[in-house]
């Protein structure tokens, strides 16, 4: 794998400055995500790091990833990759971090990390819902302006915006997202505490150590509800049965969630998808609509 010579001296000017190479010595094709391209890449003083880039990133993208690993890293509970250094070199933004090897994860690994995001949901956070920068869910920007109320947030700066954009294409017409967009209140009136986020946990974001330790990766972080996590972790065939006792016993999980919060934290991500890729994902958008409805009606 070659990168880019422009971006190859950016990243070389980083690794000079972090005292943790002058060159890049190899280049070790790894996943970077839906949207990005990542390597490992072992410098001549035989340091191992992590890079992401995107040649398409919109600007800020990356330094807002990095911001948000380092909140999840400060949290505690869980391990996260550090992010060293972040840069835009030849039209290809760039994030480079700690290289952190990937192991066999097993029932013990599940188990960590549902003890270890119920402890993240658990920690201290800030007065107000929301993030001190907006952010991305994928490819799409994500508005984190605060908010004092978790509905209000829910629906003015999750929901709405995905839905609004869905219908500029056309989709999501039916008349049953209008009327989710009102019971949004009554559904989250309860929720008043903010926590923090990973905000994108589906099983792609995180994965095992050498050690079966959970690790995150990729978040887009904010102060919300712990339950969009479960709800995302679910979405796509969701993380096994010991993720969710481990969760369960550490903190527990509210009568609502079961009865209509999962599908209506799961719509977010729907639309999302609508947005992203397309029609396919429209009716899964209504069915999740149309139960929470049946629930609060």
């Amino acid at each position: 794998m070659t990168l880019p010579v422009a971006l190859r001296e950016g990243v070389e000017r980083a690794l000079v400055e972090l005292g943790l190479g002058n060159s890049v010595a190899s280049v070790r094709p790894a996943g970077g995500g839906c949207i990005n391209n990542g390597a490992r890449l072992d410098t001549d003083t035989g340091a191992a790091v992590f890079l992401k880039w995107n040649a398409s990133a919109p600007a800020g993208m990356f330094e807002a990833e990095a911001e948000g690993l380092d909140a999840l890293r400060a949290a505690g509970p869980l391990r996260v990759p550090e992010p060293l250094a972040w840069g835009a070199d030849g039209g290809a933004s760039w994030l480079l971090m700690e290289y952190v090897p990937s192991g066999s994860s097993g029932v013990g690994s599940l188990a960590a990390l549902g003890t270890g995001l119920a402890r993240l949901h658990a920690a201290p956070a800030a007065a107000s819902f929301g993030w001190s920068r907006d952010n991305w869910i994928g490819s799409l920007e994500q508005v984190n302006a605060t908010a004092e109320s978790w509905s209000e947030y829910w629906r003015d700066r999750r929901i709405g915006p995905q839905l609004e954009l869905a219908r500029r294409q056309g989709r999501t017409m039916d008349p049953v997202f209008d009327a989710l967009l009102e019971v949004i209140p009554l559904a989250l009136d309860d929720v008043d505490r903010p926590e923090l986020i990973h905000g994108d946990l589906w099983g792609g974001n995180w994965f095992a150590g050498t050690e079966g330790e959970p690790v995150l990766i990729d978040p887009a972080v904010y102060r919300g509800h712990g339950e969009v996590d479960l709800a995302m972790s679910e979405l796509f065939g969701g993380f096994g049965a010991a993720f969710y006792q481990a969760y369960d016993r550490e903190r527990g999980v509210s009568a609502a969630y079961d009865a209509f919060r999962r599908e209506l934290y799961q719509l977010y991500y729907l639309l999302v998808h609508v947005n992203l890729f397309g029609g396919a994902y429209e009716a899964g958008s209504q069915r999740a609509a149309e139960k929470v409805l049946a629930q609060l009606r």
